[in-house]
């Protein structure tokens, strides 16, 4: 299953593909259409009315998992695109309109996605750009994703498929890699539903990859079955960057896990003030 955030009007709405298609966490779409302090309780308000009145849209939403804000996946009530227009029509709001065109927009991209997924590489450049990350910085980072498609690919092989699992090995490699685990990682840069990755700098993007590939290579040569083999293979890989990374840290005297986030500096400009 992928995860992925959008954004519509600079709100995050997290989605994920299930099915082949994109599905939405109503909660979000809820935060945007009503500004509600909590979209949760809107959301639960709302799919209680629903009931009530005998619609149907509620038997068109089903619980995936998506990131949480510490930064778990949890299961969250999602739509798809036909689903997340019904439930619009029962919510009163200005910005109903301009939402319904930016979701068929979303939608129809995911078809042309599938159609060949080269456009998909490209709009994930584009999104960086635009959000003001370096051409280097968007290299690195687009490397990083094919390295961690290999790697979950592997896994897929070898009988690891749930979302739980995924979760765990990333964290056994990460927190052999750095030293503590994505959740610290993320509050050490002052984040919280943000994805970690996006708020890396160069040096941290280079040893997640490093103990990615790692992990990739030695699953294969131990010919890791199932979630504990994979797991072991998991910190093996991690232990390599984790070692290359205190090597380096023991030579410039800096620590390679940073504070820096880019919530309101791009990347880019932050790169130019340093030089």
């Amino acid at each position: 299953m992928e995860t992925n955030i959008s954004v519509f009007k600079g709100k995050e709405i997290r989605k994920t593909i299930h099915n082949n298609e994109w599905w939405f966490s109503i909660v979000d779409v809820c935060a945007v259409l009503t500004e509600s302090a909590d979209a949760g309780a809107y959301w639960r308000k709302l799919k209680q009315r629903l009931r009530e009145e005998g619609s149907e849209v509620v038997t068109l939403c089903h619980g995936l998992k998506l990131l949480a804000p510490d930064g778990k996946m949890r299961e969250t009530d999602c739509a798809n695109t036909e689903g997340i227009f019904r439930i619009i029509q029962s919510i009163p709001s200005p910005k109903a309109e301009p939402f319904k065109r930016w979701l068929a927009k979303v939608g129809y991209e995911r078809v042309q996605e599938i159609e060949d997924p080269e456009l998909g590489i490209k709009r994930t450049r584009a999104i960086y750009k635009a959000k003001g990350y370096s051409d280097d910085w968007i290299e690195k980072r687009m490397r990083g994703i094919a390295i961690r498609e290999e790697l979950t690919d592997e896994w897929k092989k070898r009988e690891v498929r749930r979302e739980k699992e995924y979760a765990i090995l990333t964290a056994e490699i990460a927190k052999a890699a750095f030293g503590i685990t994505p959740g610290k990682h993320k509050k050490i840069k002052g984040l919280k539903r943000e994805n970690l990755r996006d708020h890396m700098t160069d040096l941290e993007l280079i040893f997640s990859m490093l103990g990615e590939a790692a992990t990739t290579e030695i699953t294969r040569v131990d010919d890791a079955k199932g979630f504990q083999e994979s797991r072991h293979a998991a910190r093996k890989g991690g232990e390599v960057s984790g070692k290359a990374r205190k090597d380096l840290e023991q030579k410039t005297g800096k620590r390679v896990v940073s504070r820096e986030n880019y919530l309101t500096t791009p990347q880019g400009i932050k790169k130019i003030e340093r030089k």
